[in-house]
């Protein structure tokens, strides 16, 4: 039986039981908003080498605050929740967490799917120095590149599970192979990205970064968007790595902020950090304020602001 954290299930109610109350593509849950399985409401951003993977690949070590990154921890722990929901526990299980972060949620994991052994991944120092803090037996931490843990962990895992981390890497026509070879015959492989690249919140950065005086600054570079429409996992899964069997949804979390420019201490968080690791110290402070100006006149200085979120959560069983 999937899982899923006991605190956001009623009283002794399965997760079986709910699944029979609800329609096979939508299910209600608190603070969750709308969600679907199939939507279209991504443009592909196409396909890159293998150097401009990693070049994409935010380092997470000057850009990355993790205090920043958690003053939203709830919110941003709701998708993890409902993408562990769509894993099999088994017995034994080696599971690997392919952008782990500070680790608190690859130890509740680790813990709820019993698993022998679990390697949280993760390229960022400063979040992997609180991970000792979420370190229980059968676990372990190492910094390393997620593509470059996909080249030395060939069919390693019964589990590979990534959420809101494989979205920094570029290439997703030729990344899920890479990452689904890191499965055992018969292991699953459980992802959860964000794809909010349609709001404005989401687009004005690379607006920004485009024009003077940060262009020059960042040398011509802006953050590309890989992610991709839901069907396109959906293939990747079914045709390019014959997983079966699957599934794909879109979710749509809904956030009220306590003001629009809640929204500017969210991607302060995520998005954002890309441009404050590349930019001069002096420069960032006037990259946010611009963003915010900006993002004010487009959406207007709401209080509170719904902030809707799109996501996309997949998952796959590996054939034998």
């Amino acid at each position: 039986m999937p899982i899923v954290p006991r605190d956001r299930l009623s009283s002794r109610s399965s997760l079986a039981s709910r699944r029979a109350r609800s329609p096979p593509c939508y299910a209600a849950r608190v603070n969750a908003g709308l969600r679907w399985c199939l939507g279209r409401d991504r443009a592909s951003a196409g396909a890159r080498g293998a150097r401009e993977m990693v070049e994409q690949s935010v380092s997470r070590g000057s850009g990355w605050q993790p205090g920043q990154y958690g003053r939203f921890h709830d919110e941003r722990s709701l998708p993890f929740y409902d993408l562990a929901g769509m894993v099999q526990p088994a017995p034994g299980m080696r599971v690997a967490d392919l952008g782990c972060g500070t680790g608190e949620l690859t130890a509740w994991l680790h813990k709820e799917l019993g698993a022998t052994e679990t390697v949280g991944i993760d390229s960022s120092a400063v979040m992997l120095a609180e991970a000792g803090l979420h370190t229980l037996p059968g676990m372990r931490y190492e910094q390393a590149d997620i593509m470059d843990a996909a080249t030395r962990y060939h069919e390693a895992f019964d589990l590979v599970f990534s959420n809101a981390a494989l979205q920094w890497i570029l290439g997703h026509d030729t990344l899920f192979p890479k990452i689904a070879a890191m499965v055992k015959p018969g292991g699953q492989l459980a992802v959860q990205m964000p794809a909010n690249g349609w709001h404005i919140g989401h687009q004005l950065p690379a607006e920004i970064a485009r024009e003077a005086p940060f262009a020059a600054a960042l040398e011509g570079w802006t953050r590309e968007d890989p992610v991709r429409e839901p069907e396109f996992y959906m293939q990747v899964l079914h045709e390019q790595l014959g997983f079966s069997p699957q599934r794909v949804r879109m979710e749509i979390y809904t956030h009220q902020l306590e003001s629009t420019r809640g929204i500017v201490e969210w991607v302060k968080g995520s998005v954002l950090s890309a441009y404050r690791e590349r930019l001069p110290a002096d420069l960032y402070p006037h990259f946010v304020e611009e963003y915010e100006r900006r993002l004010i006149a487009a959406i207007g200085d709401q209080s509170p602001y719904l902030y809707p979120f799109k996501r996309i959560l997949f998952w796959g069983r590996k054939p034998l």
